[in-house]
């Protein structure tokens, strides 16, 4: 018998490597897939959308926030995957007595990479979990030399509209931004902070970024929000590049590094 302890501080104990795995978050999702877990993972989100074959085929046990206690019982998971933030804690707790559930709770990338290290040990797929942890690193030291290049730019990222609101610094996101060379406006804020237009005209960000999650986005919202704010470059940004901690992380400084020559372009741009 192995125990492990999660971010949460929870300590499951397993038998055996697990060979029925309900994942309940959409990164841990695509991380299972790209560790080889195939064949493990019986059930997933209607939100864990990649791998698509996946998303096709797989048992759906409800969403994140919604999930069906009944349709998890049914797969006889050996192992649940949750997070503390995307999951509801009493949905959590109540699963327990299904199957030992082992949580993440991420923050930073250096949690994202404990995450990623720890369902690699689990599942005995240390190796594989190594490999992306490396490319990764990778990446982020390569896109870190164009940050400096670069320099910092003042930056607002926003989530959602009606109204609308935009991250503090206990998140995931406000880490990828940093980690591109923008500094969070609303840094000083926790969580997910409501703003008004009037208070980003008042902010004078260098830019703005339109997530295309939870809030999807689109270029009108651009055009809207342009006039109001007329010098300031305006990008939307592909939400899963600064909110999924798994493995898409190893695609996510390429796609950094061509926002970063984006708005620069746009900034200049602007100013002729």
């Amino acid at each position: 018998m192995a125990l492990f302890t999660d971010q949460t501080g929870n300590t499951i104990s397993l038998t055996s490597a697990p060979k029925r795995i309900v994942s309940l978050v959409p990164s841990q999702t695509e991380l299972l897939a790209d560790l080889g877990l195939e064949h493990e993972v019986v059930g997933i989100t209607k939100f864990c959308v990649h791998p698509n074959e996946w998303f096709r085929n797989k048992t759906r046990v409800g969403g994140t926030k919604d999930v069906k206690t009944d349709r998890v019982t049914a797969l006889s998971p050996d192992l649940i995957i949750a997070n503390k933030e995307e999951n509801v804690k009493e949905q959590v707790e109540a699963l327990r007595s299904i199957a030992p559930v082992w949580t993440s709770d991420i923050n930073t990338l250096q949690d994202a990479y404990e995450m990623i290290r720890q369902i690699g040990h689990i599942t005995e797929k240390e190796k594989k979990a190594g490999e992306i942890i490396q490319k990764t690193e990778l990446g982020f030291t390569a896109l870190q030399k164009q940050m400096q290049q670069a320099g910092i730019k003042t930056c607002v990222y926003l989530i959602w509209k009606d109204p609308y609101m935009t991250i503090g610094s206990d998140t995931f996101i406000h880490d990828m931004l940093r980690y591109c060379g923008f500094y969070n406006l609303f840094a000083e804020s926790k969580r997910y902070p409501e703003t008004t237009v009037e208070a980003l005209q008042s902010l004078s960000p260098e830019c703005i970024l339109l997530s295309s999650e939870p809030y999807p986005f689109a270029h009108k919202h651009i055009e809207a929000m342009q006039h109001a704010l007329p010098g300031t470059p305006i990008e939307l940004v592909d939400g899963e590049m600064f909110s999924w901690y798994g493995s898409r992380l190893m695609q996510a400084p390429a796609y950094f590094c061509g926002l970063l020559n984006r708005i620069n372009s746009s900034s200049t741009d602007l100013k002729s």
